[in-house]
């Protein structure tokens, strides 16, 4: 039994055999598979090996994969099938292990990893709203984290995503993750071994959020230490149609003017083109793989 404190919400759920505020229970997974629509240097030709994990400690009004953050789809399985899913995308041929949102289940994860490590590197997707400690615990085990880092507004981080905290704690998460993997590093096909790609999903309406979020990472990290993302593919999905300033999709307008401040400020990284807001891009969580 796990009396759960994983993540910044410290709820102290009985675990597995009561849900936390994440959602969770037992290890559980939605989907297992090659993925193509990272970052470039994550998913090459051969795909991101990536594992979608049930729950979530945020409650974005705009999750994309609502169906496992908020509905927990998927099927528990036991630690040793973790480690064989690992081989078995290894054996694929992705280029990674690409875990999605596994905050609640990083101590099923450790485990996983000590039973089979796979050689090509684990990449850790997240929210961002992480809490150190645990973080701490996946250094060695973690080669690239792909944070992302939504809000410097504690107003709006509470409307849309259910949480006050989440400025000061991804902003606190992010220097441990570049601690631990800071500084790009490639193989010889240009596919990332190591480091920090920084997430950024432009709303609608709220580019001078957007901007904000981009003159604090300016000012607070070091830029030779990550790769910016910066993400156009927003589109209005569960819960967001009831707020009607992001019930729409973000103009090319929107989207140049963040752009435009992220050249100015001089981050290197990866940009989006608009047309990118299609739902098709979030796969089927529909047990492949698992």
């Amino acid at each position: 039994m796990l009396n759960c404190t994983l993540c910044p919400r410290k709820c102290g759920a009985a675990r597995p055999e009561k849900r936390g505020l994440c959602g969770c229970d037992s290890l559980r997974i939605g989907r297992a598979a090659p993925h193509y629509y990272e970052e470039p240097p994550i998913s090459g030709s051969g795909g991101s090996g990536a594992i979608f994990f049930s729950g979530c400690s945020l409650s974005c009004v705009f999750c994309q994969n609502s169906p496992l953050s908020y509905g927990c789809a998927g099927k528990a399985v036991t630690v040793k099938r973790l480690s064989e899913i690992f081989k078995e995308l290894e054996d694929a041929g992705c280029h990674n292990i690409n875990l999605v949102s596994p905050t609640p289940y990083v101590n099923d994860i450790i485990r996983a990893l000590d039973i089979y490590r796979p050689s090509v590197p684990i990449v850790y997707n997240t929210s961002g709203y992480e809490r150190t400690q645990t973080l701490r615990r996946l250094d060695g085990y973690v080669d690239i984290y792909l944070p992302d880092f939504k809000y410097v507004s504690p107003a709006l981080s509470q409307k849309y995503s259910g949480v006050p905290d989440y400025p000061e704690v991804a902003a606190e998460a992010l220097f441990e993750m570049l601690r631990q993997c800071g500084g790009c590093e490639y193989d010889g096909d240009g596919m990332m071994r190591r480091g920090v790609i920084v997430r950024h999903l432009v709303l609608p309406s709220n580019k001078d959020e957007s901007i904000a979020v981009l003159r604090y990472l300016h000012e607070n990290y070091d830029r030779d230490l990550f790769l910016l993302s910066l993400l156009a593919q927003y589109v209005p999905m569960y819960g967001a149609r009831e707020f009607y300033e992001i019930n729409r999709k973000l103009t090319r307008y929107e989207y140049r003017r963040v752009a435009d401040e992220a050249l100015r400020l001089g981050f290197r990284g990866f940009f989006q083109d608009p047309g990118s807001q299609d739902p098709g891009y979030t796969p089927a969580f529909d047990l492949t793989g698992v």
